[in-house]
């Protein structure tokens, strides 16, 4: 394992900008507005990391709420409003990516045009263009392996030299059943939830980690522990 370079594959929302709270308000108020109940603890358990379809499908079938057209259109207006005024890239980021000796990628829950505005609006989109790998890409998201696979193998790098960095634990369990490594990254804004940490604790990450700025010292001793 990790005997060559690894290839480093990024979830997006909670990892490489801090939008979780802004888009689980936005859900639900769109709820709301759309006669449902939804407080923000369900919202985070249910949907943290989790692809369109499945809030979608989720929202049918468990809240009783019809995430039609309007619905969509009404949440992605909010929420992209939301970003422009308030979206942050995760702290120290910008840095991580500058100085990483490795290649790497984005592969996210959210749709592309989402991910593309997201790191456009904190500055991050030129480190990865054109590596930027939507579950729209795929059959089946997160907890799923298939859009960490996909990304790999678009990649060209087999999974086991592969280290997820994710936030959630949908995330945390699609790379873990692709084969991959998974740093578990806790310094979100969203992530002081103790149930939240209790979750992520529960999945035994290969690490767990808060501040970005340490990633790449925690990469390089996760691969020495892996050639000794």
């Amino acid at each position: 394992m990790m005997e060559r370079a690894p290839l480093i594959i990024f979830d997006c929302d909670g990892v490489l900008v801090d939008s979780e709270p802004l888009s689980i308000r936005v859900l639900v108020d769109t709820v709301k507005a759309h006669g449902g109940e939804l407080d923000e603890a369900e919202a985070y358990r249910r949907f943290l990391g989790r692809s369109l379809a499945t809030m979608v499908s989720v929202l049918d079938e468990t809240f009783g709420v019809e995430a039609d057209q309007a619905f969509l259109d009404r949440m992605r207006a909010d929420l992209y409003a939301r970003f422009e005024q308030e979206l942050q890239p995760i702290a120290g980021i910008a840095a991580v990516l500058k100085a990483l000796d490795w290649r790497f990628c984005v592969a996210s829950s959210s749709q592309p045009e989402r991910i593309r505005l997201s790191l456009g609006l904190t500055g991050l989109v030129d480190f990865f263009e054109p590596n930027i790998f939507s579950a729209t890409m795929v059959k089946n998201g997160k907890p799923a392996p298939d859009l960490f696979l996909y990304a790999a193998e678009q990649m060209g790098a087999a999974p086991e030299n592969c280290i997820v960095i994710e936030d959630s634990p949908a995330g945390i369990q699609a790379a873990q059943r692709a084969g991959m490594a998974v740093f578990a990254f806790t310094g979100g804004s969203h992530a002081d939830r103790e149930e939240y940490r209790a979750d992520i604790k529960a999945l035994a990450p290969d690490v767990e980690f808060d501040a970005m700025s340490d990633l790449i010292h925690l990469v390089h001793h996760y691969i020495e522990g892996c050639n000794r």
